[in-house]
């Protein structure tokens, strides 16, 4: 046998000159040591051309070291995955590679084009850390020209064709290059390569050298994955017998259904479902194309398996279907003296708000339908822009919902989502209709100056298609996909400013301005609705806390001076918290709470005498709680609480507004303006001094806009005329100085023009050096050859210069006719003097 070995391996010596795997030449000049790439991976086997991708720094160092020299690199496999291998984590058997080609990627990577030549084993280690260098031998294949291992070769590729053609994994050029290797040992390590084993499995491989035992090994690995396969295969013939079961399961359920109609037995709960939708549906007397929809959807519904992910999705589109108000018909059964009570009732003041409404309301009754109805209340925050679209909706006796679009930039919010989402759900329209089940609500949009558009889409252009009269005869909401009439509902829209709402919305709409309460409005307003509605909130009997005049005064005066009402209530809402708490205290100090003992868990009822023991624990402890509870209410019904001014800042605190904070002119350069923003009327003060300075001009502080800064600066031209013209100031005066005007609050952005005249009085104030008259306010734009322009938001600046305590206001001509708009109760104590030019101005107010 020895013999006969020696003759094989001369045998096999003798045929490597001539074997491409061997390649003598190349033999001759690998070299003895390679630097060595660690693989995280599988092993590479020999023959095979392969990229390699090196992400390592120390890696890619390695690599372009041998692509600059021989090129020659060797590859071996990790043992486990670590941070920084060593060569001891190596497996000793690897594969040597030529570098055919480099490519360096944008990460600081490379990527290399490798030609795997030979196995060797690493005999010697040479360095130990990056870059790894080992001495090593190159390793042949034995026995690869014996009769056994040529029926091994046919029977790996004999077994290898029938796998490969029941799995699409492996493709047709895998399949012709394993029939044309020539060389036993490369069959074996191609086919070990791309069969799906461990790395364990093709390391094995790669270590055994034998080419006899090297097939041995694969073609037992082929005979794994093939019963891997056949598992497989029953795996997927048992689902699909599944699937055609249910397939059938679902023709015979139908089936049953159809005998159980004939006899009359009650089907199942989808049966039932579609039933009800179909008796609904019928009752609708659909036409068009809303009963072919509808139609085929209930059809579609019919044929579906319960299972079907897709059947609660039709079930839901036909449940808001059905729900929706189809048949109610409209009507505006009101009365107008009733809907006059309810405004009465609800709301002080707003006499101009509540007109309007009754007239709106007035010609809808006479129509007979409420088709395009729709309005916008515009006004400072708290002022009752929702509570007076819940009063519209009572005195119309119709249903009424709210939902608000402030910060909404998806328009699916106003007109659904589509239903090939997960979670579908219609818009807020047909949400609402739904909810209301009338055709004809009162549907209240808060905030629609608010809303952004952004890539979801514009909800104001959605808003568009509700509210314009002529489309949403037919509005599509998207989830519905039909057309819905939507003209009969009565849209009111709120907003604090106009400004930021698209003009095409404004144009379908009628506005309606609710301006800021004064202090008497505010005091009643608290006397007749937020007071009592308080006591409730916080459990105090009504009159239980009475406040006297100079309380609610003190209060508006000096803890909410603001346009709306919120403040104020918080204020009494304050106050009453801390009565409530005083009394408390006091009554548990007179009065001790009765301190029981943990019970622990109620006993088993088995146990009878223990368990009715405890219950009657319990029932006495209640009792001593109720006692406990009568006795506190009793005592708190004796009790009065009345508020006078001391009271208030007791509960209060430090006043968040003082006579300080009021606005005064009371040196030379400063003066009174009036300014409109979205939290109602406000009061500016406008300061002006001025220093030598070599540059002379206008500097601008204070947070002002471009339109303000452009007023400001005819302003500094028109006074600076005016002075020289009268003798105030020299020319050479401006060429010296220069002028600063400020506005107080410099954090908060101003602008707009109707600031000009105060901004020219504080200059001529500055340069007479001469102080305006007191409790002075103005406003009117500015022109550059002395004209008094008209402005907007008199009514509201008129309150504000109330709460103020301004007894003068200077008003542009153009303005006279918007005083007819102001309640007399706001205008009374307060002088209006019209003025076209800023001459007359300026005689006004020295």
């Amino acid at each position: 046998m020895k013999d006969e070995t020696e003759k094989d391996k001369d045998k096999k010596s003798s045929k490597k000159s001539g074997s491409s795997h061997a390649q003598p030449p190349a033999l001759e000049i690998m070299p003895p040591k390679l630097p060595i790439i660690p693989l995280g991976g599988r092993p590479i086997f020999p023959g095979i051309f392969t990229p390699l991708m090196v992400n390592s720094e120390e890696d890619t160092k390695v690599i372009e070291e041998a692509y600059s020299g021989n090129g020659y690199i060797g590859i071996s496999m990790l043992k486990a995955d670590d941070e920084k291998p060593t060569v001891l984590d190596l497996y000793k058997v690897g594969t040597v590679a030529r570098i055919i080609k480099k490519i360096n990627l944008p990460d600081g990577g490379v990527n290399v084009f490798v030609s795997t030549i030979q196995r060797f084993k690493i005999k010697k280690i040479l360095s130990n850390e990056s870059p790894m260098v080992a001495a090593v031998d190159y390793l042949e294949d034995e026995e690869s020209d014996t009769f056994e291992v040529k029926a091994y070769t046919r029977a790996l590729i004999s077994e290898m064709k029938e796998i490969s053609e029941n799995n699409p994994m492996f493709s047709e050029e895998m399949r012709l290059n394993m029939v044309n290797i020539d060389n036993p040992g490369k069959i074996a390590d191609f086919i070990a390569s791309i069969l799906n084993i461990d790395r364990t499995e093709q390391q094995k491989v790669l270590e055994t050298l034998n080419v006899r035992e090297r097939m041995q090994l694969v073609l037992k690995y082929i005979k794994k994955e093939q019963e891997i396969f056949r598992v497989q295969k029953k795996i997927q013939n048992e689902l699909n017998e599944k699937v055609e079961k249910n397939q059938r399961d679902y023709f015979l359920r139908e089936e049953m259904k159809a005998i159980q109609e004939e006899l009359g037995i009650a089907g199942s709960s989808k049966t039932s479902d579609y039933q009800k939708f179909k008796s609904r549906i019928d009752s609708f007397n659909f036409e068009g194309e809303v009963r072919e929809t509808v139609t085929a959807e209930l059809e579609k519904f019919q044929m579906m398996d319960p299972h079907d992910p897709e059947y609660n999705q039709s079930r839901n589109y036909l449940e808001t279907v059905c729900s929706l108000p189809w048949n109610e018909a409209p009507s505006e059964a009101y009365n107008l003296e009733d809907a006059r009570t309810v405004l009465e009732r609800d709301h002080y003041g707003l006499d101009d708000v509540k007109k309007r409404i009754l007239e709106h309301l007035s010609v809808r009754k006479l129509k007979g339908d409420g088709k395009g109805s729709v309005l916008i209340l515009v006004g400072p925050p708290g002022v009752g822009k929702t509570s007076v679209g819940r009063s519209i909706a009572n005195a119309m006796r119709k249903p009424f919902y709210r939902f608000s679009v402030g910060g909404e930039h998806d328009e699916a919010k106003i007109k659904g989502f589509r239903r090939t989402y997960i979670g579908a759900v219609p818009g807020q329209i047909i949400t609402g209709l739904k909810i209301t089940k009338s055709r004809s609500p009162v549907f209240m949009i808060d905030e629609v100056d608010k809303m952004n558009a952004s890539a979801q889409g514009d909800p104001s252009a959605a808003l568009l298609e509700v509210l314009d009269p002529e489309q949403n005869v037919n509005f599509r909401d998207t989830y519905l996909d039909i057309p819905f009439d939507v003209s009969n509902v009565f849209f009111i829209l709120t907003a604090n400013t106009l400004d930021t709402i698209p003009r095409p919305l404004l144009d379908r709409a009628e506005i309606i301005e609710l301006s800021g309460y004064i202090d008497q409005e505010k005091m009643e307003i608290a006397r007749k609705h937020i007071i009592p509605k308080n006591l409730r909130k916080n459990g105090l009997r009504k009159g239980q806390v009475k406040f006297t005049r100079g309380a609610l005064q003190l209060i508006a005066t000096e803890y909410a001076r603001e346009a709306g009402m919120r403040n104020f209530e918080k204020c009494i809402d304050k106050i009453n918290r801390k009565l409530v708490f005083e009394s408390l205290t006091e009554f548990e100090r007179k009065n001790p709470p009765q301190k029981f003992a943990d019970l622990g868990e109620c006993p088993p009822k088995e146990r009878t005498e223990a368990f009715n023991k405890w219950h009657a624990e319990q029932d006495r402890r209640q009792s001593a709680r109720e006692k406990e509870g009568a006795k506190l209410d009793a005592y708190l019904a004796k009790r009065k609480f009345e508020i006078d001014t001391e009271q208030v800042r007791k509960y209060l605190g430090k006043a968040v507004f003082d006579e300080s904070q009021i606005k005064k002119a009371s040196v030379p350069g400063t003066a009174i303006g009036l300014a409109w923003t979205s939290m109602g009327g406000d009061t500016l003060l406008l300061e002006s001094i001025s220093f030598a300075s070599s540059k002379g001009g206008l500097q601008l502080t204070g947070q002002m806009g471009d339109v303000m800064k452009e007023s400001a600066q005819i302003a500094m031209n028109w006074a600076k005329q005016y002075a020289i013209k009268k003798g105030f100031k020299e020319p050479g005066w401006f060429e010296e100085n220069t002028v600063h005007l400020h506005i107080p609050e410099g954090a908060t952005p101003k602008d707009g023009p109707s600031a000009g005249i105060t901004m020219a009085t504080s200059f001529v104030s500055l340069f007479m050096s001469k102080k305006i008259k007191p409790r002075l306010a103005m406003t009117g734009e500015l022109s550059l050859t002395g004209q008094v322009l008209p402005i907007g938001g008199l009514r509201e600046k008129t309150v504000a210069a109330k709460r103020n305590k301004i007894r003068t206001i200077l008003i542009p001509q153009a303005n006279v006719r918007d005083l007819e708009e102001i309640p007399g109760h706001v205008k009374d104590g307060i002088k209006f003097i019209p003025v076209r030019s800023v001459e007359e101005v300026m005689d006004a107010v020295f």
